[in-house]
């Protein structure tokens, strides 16, 4: 079984965006008749400029037509996928940051919306970030049961928040597919440090895609280097910087052995984290 994250540089262009990924599957690497899982970053179909043109885009989940077309994608050529983040209607004119997974026939198998809204101040040409004056955080986690093991769902800055990840290896993941868009200057700072402690605290597979680059003209800059981390901390396949596909496979049976030899679960003797419904 594969594992294939996407590193897009993805812009204000929804139709630019989709025919990017739509070409990119069509020469994804692969063996035939082999199951392969496909994660996409944050925000892969409509990234930058002001944050209310996702309200422009927004629809409910059964009318979206972003969600339609990510999942004719996973459909046509026959991949799982993690379709990053897209729009999805909320209340008070806001929206949800919605991650979907579908199976190989474009079913939804579970989605997940983003928790933890990125309202920060960052030392680079955008300075300000508030997610909360258009997205709507979300109030529960997703572990979902696929082919490749069980696969708990997370998007970019819940990266920096642990018990969300020892909430989710408690609900059985496996693997956390995190599509993100760190910013460059978070990034460089923390990437690969967040995502091997995530991936060592949790025991599970790490799948990080990230978006890179400069986008629209330079507006938003992004870090890059997705990748993907064992549960060891040991970082299998990455891609720094560039445009394309990160792929590995993935040993199940390592993961159990990993989990046997060092049974944090068993050990731990804090409280099981729970989600604060108040935000």
């Amino acid at each position: 079984m594969q594992i294939s994250l996407l590193q897009c540089q993805s812009s204000r262009e929804v139709e630019a965006n989709l025919a990017f990924i739509d070409s990119q599957l069509s020469q994804l690497p692969r063996k035939i008749n082999e199951p392969q899982l496909v994660v996409l970053p944050e925000c892969s179909l409509l990234f930058g400029g002001h944050e209310d043109q996702q309200l422009a885009v927004a629809s409910s989940d059964e009318e979206s037509e972003l969600k339609q077309q990510l999942a004719a994608l996973a459909k046509r050529y026959q991949v799982y996928m993690v379709a990053g983040t897209i729009p999805i209607s909320a209340d008070a004119g806001r929206v949800y940051s919605r991650s979907y997974l579908f199976d190989d026939q474009g079913n939804t198998l579970g989605s997940y919306d983003k928790l933890h809204l990125f309202d920060v101040e960052v030392a680079d040409d955008t300075k300000s970030y508030r997610e909360s004056d258009t997205f709507c955080p979300g109030d529960r986690i997703t572990v979902i049961d696929t082919p490749f093991g069980k696969i708990g769902l997370a998007i970019c800055y819940d990266i920096r928040f642990a018990d969300l990840f020892r909430a989710l290896r408690l609900a059985g993941a496996e693997l956390i597919a995190l599509p993100s868009a760190f910013t460059k200057v978070t990034g460089e700072a923390h990437w690969q440090t967040l995502i091997q402690a995530r991936a060592i605290e949790t025991q599970c597979y790490l799948l990080a895609a990230d978006q890179w680059g400069q986008h629209n003209h330079g507006g938003r800059e992004t870090w890059g280097q997705s990748m993907i981390v064992d549960p060891w901390g040991r970082i299998i396949a990455e891609k720094k910087s560039g445009l394309g596909w990160v792929q590995s496979r993935i040993d199940l049976g390592e993961l159990a052995k990993i989990r046997q030899q060092i049974p944090v679960v068993k050990h731990n003797r804090f409280i099981t984290p729970s989600l604060n419904s108040g935000s």
